[in-house]
Formats: C-alpha cells, structure tokens, sequence
C-alpha cells in the first residue's frame, strides 16, 4: 500500500502546475531522512508479508461468480482489534485499489527467533477466516485470485455495473466501472484520472491471446461503447484493456524485511532484484484476463501498462518538446540499476535523471550511486496531489518524497526509516504472485526471507548485469517459463567475478548433479547449521521441499492448474473463452481448496505442518535481551566510551558478536544467541 495521505485532491492541471516544486520539496526531503538516519545501526531482523484477497460473489442460483464490492462495507469492522489493542492486534487490514480487494498483514512483524518461520501460515489462516466472518456466508468468500479471470466482463461485478465512458469520469473505461475502484479514499480515483490524463489518453493494454483449438483467426476481443481510440489501440490476436483497475485490480503477495543499517538494506536490495523474474515464475497464477484465456501466466506486464502515464514523447513516439526525457518503460517494471556498492560494477544500462536532483543530493552528501538512485525516481511526475499537503515542513515531513517513491513500483523497494519511528532500513520485495491457500503462500514468504538469511551469512553474490535481470523478467511472465523459460544466473556464488549462464528455474533451485548446487540445498545446509526445534523445521522442511516440486514440475504453478481446469472444464468450448458457468465453478472450486476442504495434490502436495501463531517465551526474553544489549551499545557508542570485551581464542569484541547476531538475524528457539 502506497502513500494514503487525505485531503482535498487536486485537478491534473494543478497538480502538473505543481510538480517541480513537489520533486524539488521531496529531494530535500529524502536529504534531511538520510542524513538524519544514515548512521542508523543494528536494527535486528522485523519482517512481515502482505496478502491482497479478492471478495467473490458466488451466485448459486444463476452460476456465476462476481467481483464483491465490498471492502468500503468491511473495513471498519475488521479493524477494531488494531483500533482497541494498538501494538497487540493480530493482524492489521488495509484498503486497496478496487472495492473488490482487501490487504491483510501480521498485527506485529515477525521477529528474527527460528520459530517466527513457523508462524506464518497460522497467521495467513487466521486473516483469511477474519475476513470469512464479516461475509455473508452463504454466498461470499474471499479467495486468493491473482487476476480474476473474467475482470471487465460485462456484469462482473456485485452488484453488477455498466461500464462506458460517459459513466466513468475517472477511468473513461469501456468496460471497467469507476464503482469498482474503492470509494472511501480519494487516492485511487484520482491516481486512475491523472495518470490517464498525463498519458492523454486511455491505458492501452495488449496481452497475447491463447490460440486454441477453435481460438477466431485473427482474434479480436468486444469493444462495446467505442468512442474511436479502441479500435486504435487493439492488435489482432491479443487482449485488450483500456484503464488502471485491470492491473491494480490484480492481487500480490509481498514481504518486507528490516535490515540492521542502510549498507546492509541495499546488498539485499540488489541481491533480491536478481531473484525477482525467478520468484515471478515460479509463482505464476494469472492465464486468464477480460474472460480470455492469455499465452502469458504472469500479472506484471498488466499491471506495467496499466500504470504507464508516459507521453508519446516520453515513449519515443515523438520528439521531445513538452518533456524532458525518453523514459523506456512504465513507473511499475523491475529495477534500473542496483544501488549497492558491489552492485555498481553490473549496471550496465543508462538512466535517466535530472542533473540539478542528482547534485543537490551529491551536495547534502550523498554518495553518488544512491543520488542516481533517487533523482531516477523523480524523473516521474507526482500523480496524486492535495490541496492541504503542499506546503509541509521539509525538517519533519516526508510526503512530497513518499509521493514520487510510493508511485514508482518496481520488484524491489528500497525504504528509508519513517521519521520518528522505531522502523529501520527496509527492502520490500513485490514481484510473487498470490497463491491460493495459505500453505503456499507461507513457503514463499519462508523461502524467500531465509534466502536474505542465507545471503548475508554465507556473503552469497547473486549479482549479474542489470540488462540480464530486464531481460530475464520479460521471460518470466511467459507462458509455463517455470518449466521451459531458461534464466540468466551466475554459475558461481561467492566469488566476485562475472560467470552468469543461462540455466532452468529447476537448476537454480535444485541444482544439477556435478554443477550448480542450487539454493535449495544452501538453504538446508544453512538450516543443519543451526539449532531448531522439531515443529519448526518439519514446517521449513515442507515448504522448501514444495518450492522444489514447483521448480521442477512435480507440482503445478496456479497458472498452469487453473488453464488446464478452464480448458477440462464441460463448458469450455476450445475458443480461449472463459465463460460465467466456468469461472462459477473455479471460483466454488477455489474457495473449497482455500478453505481445507478440497484437497489438490497436483497444486502443493499433502502437506501438514505445525504452524501456530504465537511468540515462545523463550524467544520473547532473548529478544528483549538483545535489544537491551543493542540499546546499552548504541549509548556507550554515542558517549565515545565503547569497552571492548574478550570473547575468547578469536577475540572477536561483545560488541561485534552480538551485531552479527543481529544482522543474520540467527537467534536459536532455546534463547540463545547462535553465533
């Protein structure tokens, strides 16, 4: 979820008459957190994860399944625990882009004690059946889609709504209703109107079709209600869509994790930037968009095009005149550049920036790769402005900044500490598709914070050219790419050199016999090094052993499931088209599976874990050790009296052996401090 200032939204022209001066303000802004922050150390290992689930109308009577416009209803009720019991509550609900949509996390972050693995899934459920209680049970669920299948379809909402321009000031859709973008908050209808008006015109989104058996020759999708520009912007044999909520309409899963200091936060930056197209792929669950079914098994390209508010200049469809640079792709799409120092070496495509933004922050003393990083964000206009947040005071403020970062959404997101908060350096990875049940979702979320974990104490260097991460992200997306995309990777971990070669999704995580030994097997060779009680491990154990089935075909991505569902489905008439009578029985077949009472061996096996959502004592009190440890450290640091303490043979100082412990985050289930 992105910036949610409030207040009274301003037209596009004033917010473009304005935009300069909110760039400069959010520079200054980012200069006075970083240099305020900088030095910030030892934050110990928080994490959390978001789950976006789509609210389904299940019409039994007619057999169709709708899109529930019900979040602006719910919201409320579901965030009373955080309301009555700040800094207690057990999980923390979220607006999103559609009506339709509703973002759950943890109450808390979970922490760096082993057994907060083993919390996840417990967690996952407990959101997904507070969210079940405030439904009517009888026809209302909410169901993990990445993309619902038949988003734009005429009647494919609850309660159902015509589309047209006439009827959608916002969006000017020919098939997505305006009262399918939450109504409750001014940012999404305003971020739909301006970026469409920057652009000038309707979004324009093609995806390939999926030419089956009885798929038209050429094939060409309805466009009801045309006022000219669809019939322009169509291409034969692919799907079309015209505005924002088909992409932000879509659901993700993301994880955020606290670094101990900025250093620390940018190696995880670029390191994860690599594993973006790879977890992309490897979680594909979105073949289906407009009631068609899509050679691609991937969201993001949606999304990208749904969000480009870039000119025709800007896309180097006319000179430049009115703007000031050729921008090559959308404000949502993988990173540019890396921003750690031993990233540097592998940028090897240019950006763009604004020379006086790049030297206002070399002048505050900003080292030149994060300057770059910076003012290439601010290259993008503010989308969303209001009347009352002009005027801020840049010494305490942070929204002109958060304006442009939280509207450039890359796969990876740098974060600064909010000012005034307990909150640390932060990375948050964004590219993993939502899953269907809880049980996958916590092995994605497990693996690839265990991976960060793996990463900083073996000093793994995933790095490889920048150009080869772009290039690897256009293949993700592609149809079943998990089993038949081959992806740039290095052949070689831990050793500084370039050695990248082109290797399967299998490969990368399984490994091959006499070569690349995979990260699978890292991450179990890390796990046998530390202690771990039973119930933890079986869980970790179960979830690396599914991310590994995935990888090698032994069970199916969502994408490939429901496409092979949709296509052996009675009423699927070999056409590409999805109909109301399949996506009812998905959406039924869905929920059964979500909820435990369908099983689906082919999608994650037959696993049982041991998942439960509660912090040991144990952990509890070693934690509050380490803090206290960490906090007695950071005063003796800032009064120049630091004691170093012998700690044996290596003479390693206390106060190295308890930040190291803190960096990896290894605190062991019996609380202590493994080292």
């Amino acid at each position: 979820m992105g910036l949610l200032s409030v207040g009274t939204p301003l037209s596009w022209e004033e917010t473009k008459k304005n935009a300069e001066k909110i760039k400069k303000h959010g520079i200054i802004q980012f200069i006075n957190l970083y240099n305020n922050l900088k030095d910030r150390q030892r934050d110990t290992l928080k994490w959390g994860d978001e789950i976006e689930y789509t609210l389904v109308y299940l019409d039994h009577e007619n057999k169709s399944a709708r899109l529930l416009l019900k979040c602006s209803d719910i919201l409320e009720a579901l965030q009373e625990d955080e309301n009555n019991n700040p800094g207690h509550n057990t999980s923390a609900w979220r607006m999103e882009y559609a009506d339709y949509m509703i973002e759950g996390t943890p109450g808390q972050p979970f922490g760096g004690c082993l057994t907060q693995f083993n919390r996840v899934e417990d967690s996952m459920r407990t959101r997904r059946e507070e969210v079940m209680a405030v439904l009517n049970a009888n026809n209302e669920v909410a169901v993990c889609f990445a993309a619902f299948p038949r988003i734009g379809c005429p009647g494919f909402t609850e309660p159902i709504c015509p589309a047209s321009p006439a009827l959608n000031p916002s969006s000017n859709s020919l098939y997505y209703p305006d009262r399918a973008i939450y109504p409750n908050h001014p940012r999404f209808k305003t971020l739909t109107r301006n970026i469409r008006l920057r652009r000038g015109k309707r979004q324009i989104i093609n995806i390939p079709v999926f030419r089956d058996e009885k798929t038209p020759s050429p094939f060409y999708p309805d466009i009801p209600n045309d006022d000219g520009e669809g019939k322009m912007a169509i291409k034969p044999d692919h799907i079309y869509m015209d505005c924002q909520g088909f992409g932000m309409g879509c659901s993700c899963l993301q994880v955020t994790f606290q670094a101990c200091n900025i250093q620390e936060a940018r190696i995880l930056y670029d390191q994860l930037a690599v594993m973006a197209p790879i977890m992309m792929a490897l979680g594909a669950a979105s073949p289906a968009f407009q009631g068609t079914l899509a050679d691609i098994d991937c969201r993001w390209d949606v999304i990208a095009a749904s969000v480009d508010d870039r000119t025709d200049e800007e896309q180097g469809l006319k000179p430049l005149k009115e703007n000031k640079f050729k921008i090559p792709k959308s404000r949502y799409d993988c990173i540019d550049m890396y921003i750690s120092e031993s990233g540097k070496r592998y940028n090897d495509l240019p950006v763009n920036y604004d020379e006086q933004h790049k030297q206002m922050l070399l002048d505050a003393g900003v080292d030149e790769l994060l300057a770059e990083h910076i003012a290439h964000l601010f290259i993008r206009d503010p989308i969303s402005l209001f009347a009352e947040k002009l005027d801020l005071d840049d010494e305490v403020d942070t929204d002109h900044f958060e304006n442009i970062q939280s509207t450039n959404w890359q796969s990876v997101r740098f974060k600064p500490p909010p000012p005034g908060s307990s909150i640390g350096w932060r990375v948050e990875f964004r590219p993993i598709e939502v899953q269907l049940t809880d049980f996958e979702n916590a092995a994605y979320v497990v693996f690839i914070v265990l991976l960060t974990r793996v990463i900083l104490s073996y000093k793994l260097n995933l790095l490889i050219p920048i150009s080869k991460v772009e290039e690897n992200m256009r293949n993700a997306v592609k149809r079943n790419a998990v089993l038949q995309g081959q992806f740039y990777f290095r052949k070689a971990l831990t050793c500084s050199h370039q050695n990248e070669e082109l290797m399967s999704i299998d490969t990368i995580i399984n490994g091959k016999e006499n070569g690349f030994p995979g990260l699978i097997s890292m991450m179990r060779s890390y796990m046998e090094s530390i202690d771990m009680d039973i119930d933890t491990g079986c869980t970790i154990s179960q979830y690396l052993t599914f991310i590994s089935k995935r990888a090698s075909g032994k069970r199916k991505t969502m994408a490939s499931w429901m496409r092979d569902y949709i296509r052996n489905h009675p009423d699927y008439k070999m056409d590409s088209h999805v109909s109301e009578r399949i996506m009812y029985d998905l959406s039924v077949k869905c929920d059964g599976i979500s909820r435990g009472e369908i099983g689906c061996e082919e999608l994650f096996g037959t696993p049982k874990t041991k998942s439960v959502n509660v912090t040991m004592p144990k952990c509890k009190i070693v934690g509050d050790e380490v803090a206290k440890l960490t906090e007695k450290i950071l005063t003796l640091e800032n009064e120049s009296l630091v004691k170093k303490v012998d700690d044996g043979p290596e003479g390693t100082d206390f106060d190295n052996r308890i930040g190291r412990a803190i960096n990896v985050g290894l605190i062991n289930t019996d609380g202590s401090v493994q080292m």
